[in-house]
C-alpha cells in the first residue's frame, strides 16, 4: 500500500511539473514578431499593381516574404492627395517599422505624422526643393529614397515630340493641386517658348475635370505635354482615349501612360525604381538609418512609342525615331 501511494505521488508530481512546463514550451514555439512595412500607394491598387509586384518581387529575392518573414500593410489614396494625411496617421498608429510611398505629397504627409519611423520614397520630384530631405548625399532625418528630376527632362521630351510631330502650339495638362506638377508645368512653358512654340496651360484638380479640359484643348493646341502626378496617373487610360478622340499626340513621363494609349514617353522605368526602393527597405530592416542612405537618381531613361496610337492619330513616326526607341508598342 505504501509503495502504491508513493508511485501515485511521484506520478502526480511529474504530471504537475509537466503541466507547468507546457506554457513555456508553447511560448517557445510561437513565431517571432514579424517586421512591418507600411505601403502608402498614391493612386489605386489597380493602377499600382505592376509597381507593387516589382517591389514585392525584389523584397522576396532579399528574403522578405509577406506573411512569412515580413508583414506588409497596404493603403491607397486613390489619387487624392488629401487622403494621404489620414492614412499616414493610421500607418504610424499601427507601429510599422518602415513606410514606403511615392510622390512628394505622400512623403510630406507621412513626415508630418512621424519623425521616428523610416520613410522610403520610390520616386519623388525634387526631394530637396520639396523639403523631403536636407540634401541628396546626406538626407538627414528619417527620409530617403529615389529622386526623379522631371524638370531636367522637359527639353528632351519636347524635342522628341517635335521629331514625331511638327507642332507649333503645345498644351500642358497638369494637376493644380500638386506642387511638383506645377513646377514642371512652369518649366515646360519656359522651354517650349524658348523653342518658339506657343503654349496653353490647362489645370485640373479632380477626375471630373479631365474630359472638359481635353475638350477645351481641341481647337487651341496641336499636341499635349501631360505632367505626371498621382491624379493623372490614376486616370491615364481615360486621358489617352480622350486625346486620341481629339486627335492630339501626347508626351508622358513613363511607359505606363503609353501602354494606356499615350503616343510616347521619355523617362526612368518606374518599376525599376520600386525594385530599388525594396533594397532601401532591406537595408533599413537590417539596421541602417535612413539618414545614412543617400538619395539616388536614375541614370537610364527609356523612350517608348505607341505605334497603334500613332496610326489612330494618322501619324507616320520617322523610322529614325523608332530606331531610337527602347520599346515600340504595336
Amino acid at each position: 500500500m505504501q509503495f502504491g501511494q508513493l508511485q501515485r505521488r511521484e506520478f502526480i508530481t511529474l504530471l504537475g511539473g509537466s503541466a507547468a512546463m507546457w506554457p513555456l514550451a508553447a511560448r517557445a514555439q510561437q513565431p517571432a514578431k514579424l517586421p512591418k512595412i507600411g505601403f502608402l500607394g498614391p493612386t489605386t491598387p489597380a493602377a499600382m499593381s505592376n509597381f507593387v509586384a516589382s517591389f514585392v518581387g525584389r523584397l522576396g529575392e532579399l528574403g522578405w516574404v509577406d506573411g512569412r518573414t515580413v508583414a506588409i500593410d497596404y493603403r491607397y489614396t486613390g489619387g487624392r492627395n488629401e487622403q494621404a494625411a489620414e492614412i499616414a496617421i493610421e500607418l504610424v498608429g499601427r507601429k510599422v517599422d518602415v513606410i514606403v510611398t511615392a510622390g512628394p505629397q505622400a512623403v510630406l504627409a507621412i513626415k508630418r505624422a512621424t519623425s521616428a519611423i523610416p520613410i522610403v520614397f520610390a520616386l519623388a520630384h525634387d526631394p530637396v526643393g520639396n523639403g523631403l530631405v536636407a540634401s541628396l548625399g546626406r538626407p538627414g532625418g528619417n527620409v530617403t529614397g529615389l529622386s526623379v528630376q522631371q524638370t531636367d527632362l522637359v527639353g528632351k521630351r519636347i524635342e522628341l515630340l517635335r521629331e514625331a510631330y511638327g507642332f507649333r502650339r503645345l498644351g500642358i495638362l497638369a494637376n493644380a493641386g500638386d506642387p511638383g506638377a506645377m513646377l514642371e508645368m512652369g518649366e515646360v512653358e519656359a522651354v517650349a517658348r524658348s523653342f518658339g512654340i506657343e503654349v496653353a496651360t490647362f489645370q485640373i484638380r479632380r477626375a471630373e475635370d479631365v474630359a472638359p479640359t481635353l475638350e477645351a484643348f481641341k481647337d487651341q493646341v496641336q499636341a499635349i505635354y501631360v505632367v505626371a502626378d498621382p491624379l493623372v496617373f490614376t486616370h491615364r487610360s481615360r486621358i489617352g482615349a480622350l486625346a486620341i478622340g481629339e486627335r492630339l499626340p501626347t508626351m508622358h513621363a513613363a511607359r505606363e501612360y503609353v501602354e494606356a494609349g499615350g503616343l510616347m514617353s521619355y523617362g526612368p522605368n518606374f518599376g525599376a525604381l520600386f525594385r530599388r526602393a525594396a533594397e532601401f527597405v532591406d537595408n533599413i530592416l537590417h539596421g541602417t538609418k535612413p539618414a545614412d542612405i543617400p538619395v539616388e537618381q536614375p541614370t537610364k531613361f527609356d523612350l517608348v512609342i505607341n505605334q497603334t496610337t500613332a496610326r489612330a492619330l494618322g501619324l507616320d513616326v520617322a523610322p529614325t525615331l523608332l530606331a531610337l526607341a527602347d520599346e515600340v508598342i504595336e
